[in-house]
């Protein structure tokens, strides 16, 4: 599916796979940096929670949180085992956007 994110007056579409209960707890692990770009949605405000990690991410990936109008809050390009990397603005939802080649022009548009 594809989602739409407005960043600094311009709408960016990306092309993600939703997570389900499961892969929602998992994310990136374990995968390669050739997997889809993921969204991860909450039905509320989403604070503490919304703490992620890439410990057994094995490449960098853009962390993007969005507000429920998909406007994004923020965003940070994240390294691999990393422990913590939290959010202290309430958000909505989340996308994960792994660096590789397929991502480069969604990735230039935040770095």
């Amino acid at each position: 599916m594809k989602i739409i994110v407005k960043h600094k007056n311009k709408r960016i579409s990306i092309l993600v796979r939703q997570t389900g209960f499961i892969s929602r707890g998992i994310g990136l692990t374990f995968k390669s940096r050739n997997t889809s770009n993921l969204l991860f949605t909450y039905s509320r405000p989403v604070t503490l929670e919304g703490t992620l990690t890439s410990v057994f991410v094995f490449f960098d990936f853009l962390a993007i949180w969005l507000d429920k109008d998909n406007n994004v809050i923020d965003y940070r390009m994240v390294k691999p085992f990393t422990l913590s990397i939290k959010q202290n603005k309430p958000f909505y939802k989340i996308v994960e956007v792994p660096v590789n080649s397929r991502n480069t022009q969604i990735i230039k548009q935040f770095v």
